[in-house]
């Protein structure tokens, strides 16, 4: 295993952990690697150093950052009370910057637009916005299908 110090487009930084070093660039290449600050999938190998051997000893020493990462803040849950893991941070991020992408935002007409595509007055397309809790429960009691995400704010708000 191979450890890398690793940098987004943002310059955030973090590490990983990589088969070798062509495990890394085919990973990066893909876009599989996500900044768990900002979730940008830009990501590069940060500056380290290197790691020694010392005389006599049979293993290398661990290659150490050649700068200390900056300390993230942690998003609390409000449901549990917890700290939200950086995986999981990072994932939500990626989840919005996609339905961003590839659904059209249709604000607090959500549950009244869901209802239009369901009856076929409306174009199927994906769509996102805000509803209230009886909007929410009143498209289920329809039979009308919508998921909740956790909406985190974008690194860059």
């Amino acid at each position: 295993m191979i450890h890398y110090q690793l940098c987004c487009d943002v310059d955030h930084e973090f590490d990983g952990w990589f088969k070798d070093s062509d495990n890394f660039e085919r990973q990066a290449a893909r876009k599989l690697i996500g900044c768990p600050v900002c979730a940008s999938t830009k990501i590069r190998r940060a500056l380290m150093a290197p790691g020694i051997r010392k005389k006599g000893a049979a293993a290398v020493v661990e290659a150490e950052p050649a700068a200390p990462a900056p300390q993230v803040p942690q998003i609390s849950s409000r449901r549990s009370g917890g700290v939200m893991p950086d995986q999981v941070r990072s994932a939500l991020l990626k989840l919005r910057a996609e339905v961003e992408k590839n659904c059209d935002y249709v604000g607090p007409d959500f549950a009244e637009e869901a209802r239009r595509i369901h009856n076929g007055e409306a174009q199927p397309r994906g769509i996102y916005g805000e509803s209230t809790e009886a909007d929410a429960e009143a498209l289920a009691d329809d039979g009308i299908e919508i998921a909740q995400i956790p909406w985190l704010p974008r690194a860059d708000s």
